[in-house]
């Protein structure tokens, strides 16, 4: 056999000999101090890599932590700067519609908050008011006498005097009872009711127009009728 060095773990301190961790040479017993001294100077520097082995790990395990930290702030970061983005979107957005809207009431006429814009094309009552919505508004519906009067005189001079449009208003879930563009149902109403006693017409005729022949009064119609309309949009 060669001549190896091997490392003896200490001896037991209950068989009566001192703890002892040295080498003994299995061809020289003489030189067991220095293979003693060798096998602890192995043992030290198996103990330093280990110590330095935990700082690395410990340094890597802050590191990670650190990372995870900066991690979360960028996230809350980014999330913060995509609000702002969206805040800038939606405000561009409403500019947008703003100015949409001043170029409408360029065109037609301001009444209340309100700007009403004609179109002569005679429709039936879901073309004109999907039309409407396409534009960005709704068929008009007075909520007062004086948003009706002026929408009666907007649709003389822009129309004409004899003339009759579609109002947003329709009954055609229940008979009688009158709703808006948004399905509330309607407050203010204008029927004519002096000659015939409108609304009159039943389960046939379940939307409504103004009259300009009748000053502004209401009755009500087929929706497959085809008559002129004007939008209306809401502006701030």
């Amino acid at each position: 056999m060669g001549d190896t060095t091997v490392c003896i773990r200490p001896a037991n301190r209950a068989e009566g000999r001192e703890p002892f961790s040295g080498a003994v040479s299995k061809k020289d017993p003489h030189s067991t101090f220095q293979a003693y001294f060798s096998c602890n100077m192995e043992t030290k520097g198996l103990r330093m890599a280990f110590y330095l082995l935990l700082m690395v790990h410990s340094s890597l395990q802050q590191t990670f932590s650190e990372n995870r930290n900066n991690k979360t702030e960028l996230d809350s970061a980014v999330e913060e700067l995509q609000k702002q983005i969206n805040n800038i979107v939606q405000e561009l957005d409403l500019l947008k519609e703003q100015q949409a809207l001043q170029t409408v009431c360029l065109r037609g006429i301001k009444v209340l908050g309100k700007c009403f814009l004609a179109d002569p094309v005679k429709k039936t009552f879901h073309s004109a008011s999907d039309d409407c919505i396409a534009k960005g508004g709704s068929l008009s519906t007075p909520l007062t006498w004086e948003e009706n009067d002026q929408l009666y005189n907007y649709v003389r001079q822009s129309i004409g005097s004899e003339e009759h449009i579609w109002l947003g208003i329709n009954d055609m879930i229940t008979d009688g009872q009158w709703v808006d563009n948004s399905g509330l149902n309607v407050r203010f109403k204008n029927w004519e009711t002096e000659i015939t006693l409108q609304p009159d017409g039943g389960h046939s005729q379940n939307c409504a127009v103004l009259s300009t022949t009748a000053k502004g009064k209401w009755f009500d119609e087929s929706c497959r009728a085809e008559k002129a309309s004007v939008c209306e949009f809401n502006i701030v």
